[in-house]
């Protein structure tokens, strides 16, 4: 007897992990034998909109997928009914694009309903990207006095009482199955008998809080939710939005509002609700608040730190120079010295000063030209506005020195992302075959220009795992999916942090088959959850940021001297078109076809020498991949000059 299981994956701009995701499904071999029959999967991936070629990559990798591309971002629990109403498995199984599931994980969930004919949904043990088990596998209904106690930090307090850590349910064991209140959406299975009771999802959520509903209404229907720690699956928790966001911030706490408005109201409740609801827009605040002031804090200090140094070398230099203090007037101190600083920090933030790792060399360059230009700006000024161009140098120096001493202080201080003591160069041990191995290492080598070390070793145990990571003073590691299964991997994993004389913990990534990114999660520390290291510097968020600016810059160029230059366009009607185009953001002017980046005006084959026929798919792909790799804003400049008569 056959058991059919319908998956149903939303997507939204994680191309890379919904790729590892499904191929890990795919692992699992199309037709599984458990105890329930033979299971047959019926995939579907719905995507959000992505503009990361998501959908490409599922049409060109995955063609046995039912894929449903949408032309908007309808939110989670919309993009899941739109698959609801289309599936027909006996069992169904909603599940994250950012998870990976163990080799006979469908199976064995599969014969737990058939041994259970009690259960009407089901979830499994999740660990995070480096092995970690992660509370919200099995939680509470956040009932007034169990989100009262999370959010008051009892539950950190007493984590295993029933009735203060009731909203992760810590009173349960890790290990043992239990019956528990919610179905995380990250995995949530259920029976086909179940959803036609229960109903679709409910659609006023967007995103968060429609698992929570969704496990309510089963267990209103007489059906018990199960936690099933017997199969693992990673969940790299969280990729398709960021949470320092403030959209996750809002998204978030207005579901858990929606949820209390739905199912605490009436009664004696009322009071319950109404306090419930005030506490959750007064977490929602704060944590809104603690990211604003995050974001602007350092800014903050570097301004006001350059603009008092600045007002000091202002009133030392009248001294000497005038021999009176006041000799500038007020408005020179209050507004022109604060516009000359913030225009030396918007170059600094251009070239990068505010991104983690901190470079100093990126605020180094990015002061240099804001000098420069400032300088050059001074110049052109009539003689009443040009109050002493020594002060702008010196302004201009102390500037750099103060936002440079602030980066030492915070090294000092040992702040996450502001290290700059010299350290030793990064070393990786890459795990898996030999032949998958190497080919990774020389990758990442590429990649990081770390040291890399192989143990081409698939059957490995954490004892010498361990040994490796130690002898080689391992700073990462990465497991090849080709060679190593995913039980393996997280056993390896999370058996780490148990070894005696284990110092530290390395990183872990994994690569899947045959490809050439590399997926894993940051520190806790990091303002992102996790991250994809890729072999294309265009993914970096500096040179998306310079790629921009530099479209903006020639669109706006391109358009003032539109009347001069549209005589000489091949193409007259569609040069202001163009512009516009890159102006509003729907194209770049160099792009290319994966959809790593906006459609471009033109392509890097636009380089090549001469008139070039059209180029066969192969060499083409090659180009773009090889642009993507080494991106450079001169590389954009000269297809864009070269091309100048054809836009």
């Amino acid at each position: 007897m056959g058991v059919t299981l319908s998956i149903i994956i939303v997507n939204y701009n994680v191309k890379y992990f919904l790729d590892q995701c499904l191929e890990s499904v795919f692992h699992s071999q199309r037709t599984l034998e458990g105890d329930a029959g033979t299971l047959e999967l019926e995939v579907f991936v719905v995507d959000n909109h992505s503009v990361d070629g998501s959908v490409e990559m599922v049409r060109q990798r995955y063609p046995q997928v039912h894929l449903i591309a949408n032309k908007d971002n309808c939110g989670f629990a919309a993009a899941n009914n739109q698959a609801l109403r289309r599936c027909c498995g006996d069992l169904v199984l909603l599940l994250n694009p950012d998870t990976l599931v163990e080799r006979d994980t469908l199976c064995r969930c599969a014969d737990f309903f058939a041994q259970h004919s009690d259960c009407g949904g089901l979830t499994v043990k999740m660990v995070n990207g480096e092995g970690k088990f992660l509370k919200e596998s099995k939680r509470g209904f956040p009932t007034p006095a169990a989100s009262f106690y999370k959010m008051s930090g009892l539950t950190k307090l007493f984590p295993h009482s029933r009735r203060f850590a009731a909203y992760y349910m810590g009173h349960l064991d890790d290990d043992e199955t239990n019956p528990v209140d919610i179905l995380p959406g990250a995995f949530l299975m259920l029976s086909r008998e179940a959803l036609e009771k229960v109903g679709l999802l409910d659609e006023a959520y967007f995103m968060y809080g429609e698992d929570i509903d969704f496990s309510w209404r089963i267990r209103l229907a007489g059906y018990k939710n199960y936690y099933f720690p017997e199969v693992r699956i990673i969940h790299y928790k969280g990729e398709s939005t960021k949470h320092s966001s403030m959209n996750y911030v809002y998204t978030f706490y207005n579901a858990m509002s929606i949820f209390v408005s739905h199912y605490y109201s009436g009664g004696n409740a009322k009071l319950f609700n109404g306090l419930l609801q005030v506490a959750i827009w007064l977490r929602a605040g704060m944590a809104w608040a603690r990211r604003v002031l995050q974001a602007i804090a350092l800014p903050t200090v570097d301004f006001a730190v350059a603009c008092a140094g600045f007002i000091g070398i202002k009133q030392l230099w009248a001294a000497y120079w005038a021999s009176n203090v006041n000799y500038y007037p007020p408005e020179y101190t209050w507004l022109v010295i604060p516009c000359y600083v913030l225009w030396l920090m918007l170059f600094s933030w251009l070239y990068g000063s505010y991104e983690k790792p901190v470079r100093l060399l990126r605020i180094i360059k990015g002061m240099a030209v804001g000098g420069m230009l400032l300088l050059v700006f001074y110049s052109l000024l009539s003689e009443n506005l040009r109050y002493s161009r020594m002060l702008l140098m010196l302004g201009c120096v102390w500037t750099l020195a103060s936002t440079l001493g602030i980066r030492g202080v915070l090294s000092l201080m040992r702040v996450n992302g502001f290290d700059l003591r010299n350290k030793r160069q990064r070393r990786c041990v890459v795990v898996g075959g030999k032949e998958e191995s190497e080919r990774v290492g020389e990758l990442y080598q590429q990649l990081a220009g770390s040291c890399v070390e192989t143990l081409s070793d698939k059957d490995l145990d954490s004892r010498r795992l361990n040994e490796a990571i130690l002898y080689y003073k391992a700073d990462e590691v990465i497991f090849c999916s080709k060679d190593l299964s995913i039980k393996q991997i997280i056993d390896l994993m999370t058996e780490q942090g148990r070894l005696p004389g284990r110092k530290g913990q390395a990183e872990y990534k994994i690569v899947p088959t045959a490809s050439d990114f590399i997926i894993g999660s940051n520190s806790i520390n990091s303002t992102e959850d996790l991250y994809t290291e890729e072999l294309r510097t265009i993914a970096q968020p500096l040179n998306r940021r310079n790629k921009r600016l530099l479209d903006l810059s020639v669109a706006l160029l391109l358009f003032i001297l539109s009347p001069a230059l549209i005589w000489f366009q091949r193409h007259k009607k569609r040069y202001l078109r163009d512009c516009r185009d890159v102006l509003i953001g729907k194209k770049t002017w160099v792009g290319t076809s994966d959809g790593e980046t906006k459609p471009g005006v033109f392509g890097p084959e636009d380089a090549l020498p001469g008139r070039v026929p059209a180029l066969n798919t192969e060499l083409k792909n090659r180009l773009q991949l090889r642009y993507l790799r080494n991106y450079k804003l001169s590389t954009d400049l000269l297809i864009i000059t070269k091309n100048l008569r054809s836009i």
